[in-house]
């Protein structure tokens, strides 16, 4: 019966598996081992027709997976994974290109060391914690609305009579004269940002004054003794403005029967008698530029042992690549934990990041919206004036609002001429620069506030922080290259509530990275656009508004993107010149 099967076999497969009737015989089980063969020669070598039905097989499944996911047992992941390889390989577009290159300058010039001191670094010192205070908000004054920001971040309570404060952002002007007011008085680390003229000068000197105060009725202090608290300054101008709010403050206090406190003004062009004048009792806070404070220091008429207070005064521009060396030495003096505080009216990102790695837990308080944004009680006028014209054009600008008036060029050499052709028209003009020497800067700025001069001629020296009465012009003869020093020179005017004008002089010199600066500010600040700027196109314009930042994440310019940043251009060239020449920061100017 066997052999009746295996004749059976032989007829119906040949050795090609067609039928054989003729007389050569195979045997069944060589035959099935051809057979084998044969398919598995058809699985290694599949035909286009079997390749193109299996690829349509996979898209399908690809699709049915993305549309039914978890449902159909295929989770996300695995859909998307099979989706991408039926898409095949992705194409960047031109916004990934851009966003891949802004990451890679970020990271290139991301700083490798922290803002602390040498012996900090070395040890690898690190605070964890803020420091502790004795101060409580008043139980009468206490607002209830600060539960949901006391949470966050750990933000200290606020009082009610100081508006809303913390780790939040307000649109109010007024609440900026006390901002961030209660974080610095129970001992955290803050950023404060807010518009010029909002009352940054009393939210920094009130904290230092009260604890200042505090300490000194617990332990008073004795002679060569402090100081407790510094507040640093970029210009001598602005620091001698605090030093005069603060001794305003003690003078009030020791009135009502407090103890006196000792200010200390430390700044280029005085002696160190006049220095010392005030603290025969010893220093509960100074008032200072870097470089001058460095040289007390080294040669120690004052130390900082029991200093637990230090704010930067206009922020972004004392962190900022030339002063890194500086606020680190400063920073080896110090004996223990400090309360550091920022303060500004322009912070760019790469500012926050850099000063952030000094600071402890910092709380980040900013009043008015966007950091670096114009004031919106000044009405902004932009003027395209020939270079050749722009001095008797002055005549006729000064025509539009009645004194004191303001004129900011960056060159020395331009203040002078545009001083001494105001003198020659009969106008009462004053002039101020870092060449000047120190007793008729200070006369140029107090004539000016005290209104026996009409008109202060400055370089941009005193476009941070200075606080003049009631001025109704501004007129800016030059744009200049960084719109942040544009910002600070019209926030001389429309300050404390008051409505101002801003007259700026633009012509084809001006770089069109500048021009577009100034167009997207003047968008935001919802102030006229003149034509010739309205027509001005980039074409890097169509990724402004994208990733985290609007603009530029370096210095925080909205017309340009960190790609085309020429404050980041002039840096890297500044450091080439300083690998190749050696760099001194520390000379002479105003940071002595």
């Amino acid at each position: 019966m066997d052999s009746d099967r295996e004749e059976t076999l032989a007829v119906e497969v040949g050795p090609e598996g067609q039928d054989q009737d003729d007389d050569v015989y195979v045997p069944v089980k060589k035959r099935k081992e051809m057979m084998q063969a044969q398919r598995l020669a058809r699985r290694k070598q599949p035909t286009l027709e079997e390749k193109a039905r299996e690829e349509r097989r996979r898209q399908q499944e690809a699709e049915q997976g993305a549309r039914e996911g978890p449902a159909a047992g295929i989770s996300l992941m695995e859909a998307h994974e099979k989706l991408k390889r039926a898409q095949g390989p992705r194409v960047e577009s031109e916004l990934d290109i851009q966003l891949k290159q802004e990451e890679e300058i970020l990271r290139n010039i991301r700083h490798a060391k922290e803002l602390k001191s040498v012996e900090e670094l070395a040890k690898g010192i690190s605070y964890t914690e803020p420091l502790k205070t004795s101060w409580r908000p008043p139980r009468r004054q206490y607002s209830p609305t600060c539960a949901p920001l006391s949470r966050l971040e750990a933000c200290p309570a606020h009082s009610a009579a100081f508006g809303r404060q913390g780790y939040c952002q307000t649109n109010s002007n007024s609440d900026a004269r006390f901002v961030g007011v209660p974080v610095a008085l129970s001992g955290r680390d803050m950023i404060g940002i807010a518009f010029t003229g909002s009352g940054k000068t009393l939210a920094f000197s009130l904290p230092a004054l009260m604890l200042a105060l505090d300490q000194e009725i617990k332990m008073p202090f004795v002679g060569g003794e402090g100081p407790f608290a510094i507040i640093m300054a970029p210009s001598r101008e602005l620091a001698r403005q605090t030093y005069d709010v603060l001794i305003e403050f003690t003078d009030a206090l020791a009135k009502e029967g407090y103890p006196q406190l000792g200010i200390m003004l430390c700044i280029g062009g005085l002696s160190m008698q006049e220095v010392m004048e005030r603290c025969q009792n010893g220093v509960h806070i100074a008032v200072c530029t870097p470089g001058r404070l460095i040289d007390v220091l080294g040669k120690k008429r004052i130390t900082l042992d029991v200093c637990r207070y230090f704010c930067l005064d206009e922020a972004d521009r004392m962190v900022d690549m030339g002063f890194e060396d500086d606020i680190r030495t400063i920073f080896s003096y110090f004996k223990g934990q400090r309360q550091t505080l920022l303060f500004s009216a322009t912070m760019p990102t790469k500012v926050k990041d850099f000063a952030a790695s000094a600071l402890v837990k910092p709380v980040t308080v900013n009043v008015g919206g966007r950091a670096g944004a114009a004031s919106l009680d000044v009405i902004q006028e932009v003027e395209y004036v020939n270079p050749d014209s722009r001095v008797v054009y002055l005549l006729e600008c000064l025509q539009k609002t009645p004194p004191p008036v303001m004129i900011f060029s960056e060159k020395k050499q331009d203040v002078d001429d545009i001083h001494e052709y105001l003198l020659l028209k009969g106008v009462h003009a004053a002039a101020i620069h870092g060449s000047k020497d120190q007793e008729e800067r200070d006369m140029a700025v107090k004539g000016f506030k005290e209104g026996r001069k009409d008109v202060l001629v400055a370089t941009d020296i005193a476009s941070k922080g200075l606080d003049f009465p009631d001025i109704k012009h501004v007129i800016n003869f030059d744009m200049p290259e960084e719109l942040e020093n544009y910002v600070h020179r019209i926030g001389r005017t429309g300050r404390s509530g008051k409505t101002g004008l801003a007259t700026t002089f633009v012509s084809d010199m001006v770089p069109m990275t500048t021009l577009l600066d100034l167009k997207y500010l003047l968008k935001e600040a919802r102030q006229r656009i003149p034509p010739f700027l309205r027509k001005l196109k980039s074409e890097h314009e169509r990724f402004l508004g994208t990733g985290n930042v609007q603009g530029c994440s370096y210095c925080g310019g909205p017309g340009h993107r960190i790609t085309e940043c020429p404050k980041l251009s002039n840096v890297q060239q500044q450091k080439t010149r300083d690998i190749t020449y050696g760099s001194d920061f520390l000379n002479g100017g105003d940071n002595w």
